[in-house]
């Protein structure tokens, strides 16, 4: 009969997660792993198998925590507000990162995904569940009135994921306010129906 682990499952990989994120895939050994989570190499592998699969299972856990939870909380709002709320916890978290860490997807779009099938996939299903999210409200603000109809709810929720991942990557190296904020500011007016835009 298998013994119950002895670890909290949850708080390690909130460890795995804060390596991988702070030092990306290559340069986190299996010893850093064992020295922030405090349990064995082989605890690690016989709860999640190898390093790829750390990752990830780490990767699953950090979309989980902080991308699906933001959706989530961001869709009991309004369909333009949504997308407001969205991008200002976006700005809030590039802004108040202090480390450079960036987005742990985003990083792994750039180092991981090009090189492996697997993950590149993984990603890019993340990021067409965000567009989803953006296309939803998009398509439901044209709707009701409060988002322009001047371009199709695809290309705005298109257009917004691309400012998504722009602000994220740029927060690495220059995570200055006015410039991402500069960013952000015209993707979220061109939402604003014609006549709001106008002053009418």
């Amino acid at each position: 009969m298998a013994r119950p682990r002895q670890f909290d499952e949850g708080a390690v990989l909130d460890a795995v997660v804060l390596c991988f994120w702070t030092q990306g895939y290559q340069s986190t050994s299996v010893k850093t792993l064992v020295a922030r989570t405090g349990i064995t190499a082989a605890s690690l592998y016989n709860a999640f198998g190898d390093k790829r699969a750390i990752y990830q299972r780490a990767l699953d856990h950090y979309v989980e925590a902080a991308i699906a939870d933001r959706i989530r909380r961001c869709e009991a709002l309004p369909p333009r507000a949504a997308i407001e709320a969205f991008f200002e916890e976006i700005l809030a978290r590039s802004l108040d990162d202090r480390e450079r860490k960036g987005c742990l997807l985003v990083n792994t779009a750039l180092e991981v995904a090009p090189h492996d099938p697997a993950c590149r996939e993984a990603v890019a299903e993340v990021l067409a569940r965000i567009e989803a999210f953006f296309l939803k409200y998009a398509a439901t603000g044209q709707a009701d009135g409060t988002i322009t109809r001047s371009l199709p709810a695809e290309d705005l929720a298109r257009h917004l994921l691309g400012v998504l991942m722009g602000v994220r990557v740029l927060a690495r190296v220059r995570p200055e306010r006015a410039l991402l904020e500069g960013v952000v500011a015209p993707a979220l007016a061109r939402l604003r129906p014609e006549d709001a835009a106008a002053g009418i």
